[in-house]
């Protein structure tokens, strides 16, 4: 079974418990009053096991699922056995670190909860756009755009919409965690750059 399998299965049967009683859903999303003044910093990793509905788990593990298994492959193709672990650890981290910035922005407001896998998937996403930035990415099974630009659109959108604070959905992890897949997998394989540029370069919109 593939670590990307195992990670699904971790978010469908946390994200189930939760959803059956809402007391431990919250004890597992992220507050950071909660993190900070009462030191609970486990609940920087539980809250990207842990979603508000099925539509919401749906959505991310289905995209994880896609690209999960690509990046999964990378990973064991550049760090041998030990790549299945590398992966695990970049989900956790892309988890933990999307976070960072809702916890010190928001440090003071104790009403205020994020959940989701959403850091950790964007994370595996902008990954997969860094090795293979022209492979199509269909949106809605239908709308199919070049990851390179797909993933531009999707960094301004995020900075922009985190800015405006217009909705309920924490933009700010969508867009640390984005940026984190990006440095994370430079760190591990530096030659990835000149790939990327090489492979935009020689992309043929019209081919």
């Amino acid at each position: 079974m593939s670590w990307t399998i195992v990670i699904i299965i971790a978010n469908v049967v946390v994200s189930y418990l939760g959803l059956q009683n809402h007391n431990l859903q919250y004890k597992l999303t992220m507050n950071p009053v909660a993190v900070l003044r009462q030191g609970q910093w486990y609940r920087v990793v539980t809250s990207g096991f842990i979603h508000s509905n099925w539509a919401h788990l749906g959505f991310n593990m289905f995209t994880f699922y896609f690209f999960g298994q690509l990046v999964e492959q990378i990973f064991t193709a550049l760090k041998g056995d030990l790549g299945g672990i590398y992966f695990v650890v970049f989900y956790l981290l892309g988890i933990v670190i999307s976070d960072l910035p809702s916890l010190l922005k928001h440090k003071d407001h104790p009403h205020y909860n994020s959940l989701g896998a959403s850091g950790g998937v964007a994370a595996v996403v902008f990954c997969s756009i860094l090795f293979f930035p022209t492979n199509n990415i269909c949106l809605y099974g239908f709308i199919c755009i070049p990851g390179f630009i797909l993933g531009a659109i999707y960094l301004i959108y995020s900075y922009t919409k985190g800015k405006q604070l217009s909705d309920n959905v924490n933009h700010d992890a969508h867009l640390i965690g984005a940026v984190f897949g990006l440095v994370f997998s430079l760190i591990m394989e530096p030659r990835v750059m000149a790939s990327f540029i090489q492979q935009i370069a020689e992309w043929n919109p019209f081919g």
